[in-house]
């Protein structure tokens, strides 16, 4: 059972972490991510199409292809620029990210079936919206646990 000291604290520790999250600081993160993500999910939607049109790759494994190709692009400008200064290792920043990636891998193709399962909606439509959420979540992840900004 909790103190009502550990529930105060624990309360004051999330208070914290979401001021941090909600500071300018951190805001422009997003916006370099933002720009980041949208540069590399162009490239992921290409990959995503060619795999589809050319090869005949299964829709949700072509965009779990393209997911992972983008993000390790994201992964090489999101240190060099987004998250500068980190002073995490190049390589268990890589392996964390990746961990991350995989997390956003999950609720992309997650999400992605489930929109091509229940909508009529185009396979690159559907796949752009799904981005909003799983970019999202990769940011936070990154942000407070790999590059540790937050």
């Amino acid at each position: 059972m909790q103190s009502t000291f550990d529930m105060d604290r624990a309360d004051h520790t999330s208070a914290s972490k979401m001021r941090r999250l909600l500071s300018p600081r951190v805001g422009a993160m997003l916006v370099r991510n933002t720009v980041v993500s949208c540069f590399v999910f162009g490239i992921g939607l290409v990959v995503l199409w060619a795999l589809v049109q050319f090869l005949g790759v299964s829709k949700v494994v072509a965009a779990g292809i393209g997911f992972v190709i983008a993000n390790t692009l994201h992964y090489m400008l999101g240190r060099a620029w987004i998250f500068r200064g980190s002073d995490r290792g190049v390589g268990s920043g890589y392996a964390l990210f990746l961990v991350n990636s995989g997390v956003g891998l999950l609720v992309t193709t997650a999400l992605y079936a489930a929109l091509l399962a229940v909508t009529h909606m185009n396979y690159l439509v559907a796949r752009a919206l799904v981005s909003l959420v799983a970019g999202l979540v990769v940011f936070v992840l990154n942000a407070a646990l790999n590059f540790r900004q937050v």
